[in-house]
């Protein structure tokens, strides 16, 4: 009585989407046109810079300024709280602010650059490299917070009998950092670096509401440019194999994933 309700969503709403995408993108010739597709390298290779730059720079950024937000000032705690904002927003009108502040015409960043310099902004959107760094920068800009609550809880929880040991010893800031800290945190460093890869190879709404995947097309990753083949060229076929496609890294981040919590639930 208690478990069939259970296993009937779970059926409806995880086992058949999975195997109905699965058989979708089970056609050898929808690969065949994906990997022919000019877009998909670029994408690839899009996708590879929101994961080793965006995830990397926001998670040392976000273990950075953790330390920053434990200094016992009183106006610390503010600062902590405006910092977060961003990631208290809500993911979908927080892009969409920021295409418009990337407007070439009237957003507000060329607009300030008009003002007070008097030259024409950067085409923000409009040349590849600069809409793909873009993506990345408001990437980070949103993310960051939620990662450095997480490791303000996690220095947290560091005994300050160790700190006071080594501060004993003669260490100064960057040595208790890094023979005290970092040491401490490297487990959940490691696997929250993990996790955050794997949120990042499924996301759709930083592109898609910041660039759209364009200028021509330039900034797809794997998510939009599943979506855009299935719902925008009406080829579902085509849209699975672009999600497919990114198993191969993800199959091992999850196994890595599973690895590192199984091992840590055994020291414990």
């Amino acid at each position: 009585m208690f478990v069939l309700p259970y296993l009937a969503v779970f059926l409806l709403f995880v086992v058949y989407p999975v195997g109905y995408g699965l058989w979708l993108g089970s056609d050898p010739r929808a690969y065949a046109a994906l990997f022919a597709d000019p877009i998909y390298l670029r994408t690839v290779v899009n996708t590879l810079l929101l994961l080793i730059v965006g995830v990397n720079v926001k998670m040392l950024l976000a273990l950075l300024l953790s330390g920053f937000f434990l200094l016992p000032y009183r106006w610390v705690p503010w600062c902590f709280l405006i910092f977060i904002l961003p990631w208290a927003m809500p993911a979908i009108p927080t892009f969409i602010s920021a295409h418009w502040l990337l407007n070439g015409q009237w957003g507000l960043i060329n607009a300030a650059i008009w003002k007070w310099f008097e030259v024409d902004g950067p085409g923000w959107l409009t040349d590849p490299t600069l809409a793909m760094g873009a993506v990345i920068l408001f990437y980070i800009w949103k993310w960051t917070p939620f990662w450095t609550v997480i490791f303000v809880a996690g220095r947290t929880a560091i005994p300050g009998e160790l700190y006071e040991a080594a501060r004993i010893d003669g260490a100064g800031a960057t040595q208790l950092f890094r023979y005290v800290t970092f040491p401490m945190l490297r487990s959940l460093y490691l696997v929250c670096t993990v996790l955050s890869t794997i949120w990042t190879l499924g996301d759709f709404n930083t592109v898609h509401f910041i660039t759209g995947g364009g200028p021509v097309l330039t900034t797809h990753v794997l998510a939009t440019l599943g979506i855009r083949d299935a719902f925008e060229l009406g080829q579902p076929p085509l849209g699975m194999a672009a999600v497919i496609s990114a198993l191969p890294l993800l199959i091992p981040l999850v196994v890595y994933l599973m690895h590192r919590l199984g091992k840590e639930r055994v020291q414990l």
